[in-house]
């Protein structure tokens, strides 16, 4: 398993089709992540890819006009724990009442 951080800038379809890239060689998503970065926005995907995927993720995320960077790293298993961003206890608390 490997995670995958894209940068992009929030155009339309610039995030359909960075996941699309994805979807369409079989691959499973079983996290997927997007949110705001400063002006421009990251979605973070856990894939379970070969060595050969990572190649042409990296050429057809690249190929995309509005993607700005992609990196990649290690499987964060903690994220579930995580609340996303701007999220604080007192307002999950507020959202369940």
């Amino acid at each position: 398993m490997q995670t995958f951080q894209v940068v992009y800038r929030n155009t339309q379809g610039t995030l359909m089709r960075i996941l699309n890239a994805a979807s369409k060689r079989g691959l499973d998503m079983p996290s997927v992540h997007a949110e705001a970065a400063g002006l421009e926005h990251k979605v973070t995907l856990a894939l379970d890819v070969n060595a050969k995927q990572v190649g042409q993720l990296y050429r057809e995320w690249y190929s995309i006009v509005d993607v700005l960077h992609v990196g990649s790293g290690a499987q964060v298993e903690t994220w579930a724990a995580h609340p996303p961003a701007g999220i604080t206890d007192g307002a999950r608390a507020a959202a369940r009442a």
